[in-house]
């Protein structure tokens, strides 16, 4: 997590860590800006500089910016309290006190579950998973225990299933269990199963299915 961004202890939540997908950005906005030079300067050989200009601008700059913003994007938990930064606001809600909670499944090729909480005024999304045919990715031990514990403080009913589930997810990952034993995956496999795609919200009932 980059300095400033949280204060000390908190966790992050960032399913690909920041430092894994930085330099891969960069790379992204370097050729986007190295592509619209190369145009560029082929366009101002027949017409004139500003022109030229111009269009180098369009073919890089939304690329480059794009890239850049997205590696502002963070989210972490500093207690209960589950924080999100985008590229140009930043929310925050009390996990101890929310009012709804839900698992969302988008179910594709390459599959997201995601955990969506809200306290009335303020919703945020929390990426736990992705799975493709081959394999996936998930949220890190850590993040798992502090998401869990966090979402147990509540009182709301589907928070406790949540935390149950994702208590499950770690005792799946402790034993090496297949991505058919873990909680989340199955989460996927049931939303296809049932054809809810490209995208479901999981009934309270469902969710605790996920640890039977």
């Amino acid at each position: 997590m980059a300095k400033g961004d949280a204060a000390a202890g908190s966790v992050s939540l960032d399913l690909i860590p920041a430092s894994l997908l930085a330099p891969r950005l960069r790379r992204v906005a370097a050729v986007a800006v190295g592509l619209g030079v190369l145009v560029g300067v082929g366009v101002g050989f027949f017409t004139s500089a500003g022109m030229a200009v111009l269009v180098g601008a369009v073919i890089a700059l939304p690329t480059a910016v794009s890239s850049l913003l997205t590696m502002r994007r963070r989210i972490w938990l500093a207690g209960n309290v589950l924080h999100t930064r985008t590229a140009v606001r930043s929310r925050s809600v009390d996990i101890s006190a929310v009012v709804s909670t839900e698992l969302v499944v988008r179910a594709a090729r390459v599959s997201q579950v995601l955990l969506r909480v809200g306290d009335g005024r303020t919703l945020v999304t929390v990426p736990l998973a992705l799975y493709t045919e081959s394999g996936g990715r998930e949220l890190e031990v850590l993040a798992l225990r502090s998401l869990a514990d966090a979402l147990a403080s509540s009182e709301l009913a589907p928070a406790l299933a949540m935390s149950t589930v994702l208590v499950g997810q770690l005792r799946a990952e402790a034993r090496g269990a297949g991505l058919e034993e873990r909680p989340l995956y199955r989460a996927v496999r049931l939303a296809k199963d049932a054809g809810r795609v490209p995208q479901t919200v999981l009934t309270d009932q469902e969710v605790v299915g996920l640890t039977d």
